[in-house]
């Protein structure tokens, strides 16, 4: 097996940062009136800024699949042209269209030589799904290099007038029509933008390179029930009903193409069985933790910062405050790029050193989901 090295990073975010008081004149109001619930979801998730690939007129500035391929085209230049991109594996929760597959859309948008394609469709663990699958290749010789990405086009989905027909539905059972908190909650939860990483099977012969030294993903699915989903509408008895057993006026009558979340589920699960695997890879790769560098934890919200804190504490894997980085507030929750955004600020803001060691941990609540990753810095 070959080592395996990230050798460039890359992100593309949308148009100009969007405020917090900025959000409801893009995303819109839900019946013509402000989210009861807006300022307490932003008031625990601490996010201040993020990016919309729409305008103020509610129109689309960009596709997920353009953001994605200016991602991977800028990982590229004259020394090392897009020419020789022998794989591209592409991660996402909010792809343009069920088919083709957004790997294939994004491939077309560069206009490239063929290249083999994967396209891991899911919620934030898709995008280390596409990750492990470059390395992979490029680490078992079938590729001499490997693009992964992540990347969400969410706002697209979180718009108002998606929530028209709802609305409009509830009216005849009642005269306060509001959306359930369990659609609402993500519309200030989630953000657009896309990142891409080059892997090879050498280092940079200048500058630093991060040898991906291991990637361990795992689904908890077997013993936990449906937490965030779309397409879908839940049941009491946690089972689910996907749109494609749905009539056309259930789906608009039910806002069923929406992102929606279970937050009891999401509060009582998430953080558990995330710091159970920590425990278990901190065994198996003989972590000393003490010498780890930089924890990247995909946060989705800055709620789950210190119960994630207090878990690790508890089960003998604590890792200090001062070791973490965390980028969400500025650049939002990015769903699928984030872990990305997270290492190419690392890597392309000169935060990192020779010698440094990285551990990237990526929760996925949609059916509880978790990937890690260790890298150190050559």
């Amino acid at each position: 097996m070959k080592e395996v090295y990230i050798t460039r990073l890359s992100k593309f975010l949308p148009n100009e940062p969007v405020a917090n008081e900025e959000m409801e004149s893009i995303l819109g109001m839900v019946d013509g009136k402000p989210s009861r619930a807006r300022n307490i979801i932003l008031g625990n998730n601490k996010i201040k800024t993020r990016y919309y690939a729409q305008n103020k007129d509610g129109q689309s500035t960009h596709t997920n699949a353009e953001m994605t391929a200016s991602a991977v085209a800028s990982l590229f230049d004259d020394k090392f042209p897009i020419t020789k991109m022998q794989l591209l594996a592409c991660g996402t929760t909010s792809p343009d269209q069920l088919l083709p597959n957004h790997a294939a859309m994004v491939h077309g948008i560069l206009k490239c030589q063929p290249v083999e394609l994967i396209a891991a469709t899911g919620a934030c663990a898709a995008g280390m799904q596409a990750f492990k699958y470059a390395w992979m290749s490029v680490k078992c010789g079938n590729t001499a290099n490997a693009v992964s990405t992540g990347s969400e086009k969410f706002s697209a989905w979180l718009l108002s007038r998606n929530f028209e027909p709802e609305t409009e539905n509830l009216k005849h059972l009642t005269e306060n029509p509001i959306i359930a908190f369990e659609k609402d909650f993500l519309r200030w939860m989630l953000s657009d933008g896309a990142s891409a990483a080059l892997f090879q099977d050498k280092p940079n012969e200048e500058g630093l390179s991060l040898r991906v030294d291991w990637v361990e993903i795992a689904s908890y699915a077997h013993e936990l029930e449906t937490c965030m989903y779309a397409g879908a509408v839940k049941n009491e008895d946690g089972s689910t009903k996907g749109w494609t057993d749905m009539t056309p006026e259930e789906w608009s009558a039910n806002s069923v193409f929406s992102f929606k979340q279970d937050t009891r589920l999401l509060g009582k699960n998430i953080v558990p069985s995330g710091a159970q695997m920590w425990k278990a890879l901190v065994e198996k790769y003989n972590i000393d933790i003490d010498k780890l560098t930089w924890f990247l934890p995909h946060l989705s919200s800055e709620f789950f910062r210190f119960k994630i804190d207090e878990e690790i504490a508890r089960l003998g894997v604590h890792i200090p405050q001062e070791k973490w980085f965390t980028n969400l507030t500025r650049v939002g929750n990015v769903g699928t790029a984030s872990p990305y955004f997270m290492l190419e600020e690392l890597l392309n803001q000169g935060m990192l050193k020779k010698g440094d060691t990285i551990v990237m941990m990526v929760p996925e609540s949609a059916r509880f989901s978790y990937a890690y990753a260790g890298i150190t810095v050559v």
